[in-house]
């Protein structure tokens, strides 16, 4: 059975609420049922911080208990060399995640330093991002296999 870490980060937490007209009204519950009934099997284990080293924690775990993680890490993605080389350090199969395009955002919004250690990054298509996500990480592992 595959394993997957899905990490939230900052504000997170507030979707449904939280500028609506960028994020949607679909809650972060929402969406981890929309992955666990889609999930086809996987084991999922869902989290959200708000905090950076409790992400970082979440990652280094991962090492020993997941196949892979797919991060949405928020405002994080753009400021946080930290995260990058913790999902470097594990060597994890990861795929970066945003309910937004953030290439059509504000231009400190464009960088991110998740990409390089990712297997790809999936921006722009609201609570569908995470179920996009979920496909490409199991067909990943699955040509690993």
């Amino acid at each position: 059975m595959t394993r997957v870490l899905i990490l939230n980060g900052p504000n997170l937490n507030l979707l449904g609420t939280r500028q609506p007209e960028v994020y949607g009204t679909t809650t972060l519950s929402d969406i981890e049922d929309m992955c666990r009934a889609h999930s086809d099997g996987a084991e999922i284990t869902f989290m959200q911080s708000n905090h950076e080293g409790a992400m970082i924690d979440a990652i280094h775990a991962a090492k020993s208990t997941q196949d892979g993680i797919i991060i949405n890490a928020g405002a994080y993605t753009h400021t946080s060399v930290a995260l990058h080389d913790a999902l470097a350090s594990v060597e994890l199969p990861c795929v970066e995640v945003h309910l937004s395009n953030i290439h059509a955002r504000e231009a400190f919004r464009h960088h991110s330093y998740i990409a390089p250690v990712a297997l790809g990054q999936i921006a722009g298509f609201g609570a569908q991002s995470y179920l996009l996500a979920l496909d490409a990480l199991g067909a990943h592992l699955e040509a690993r296999v």
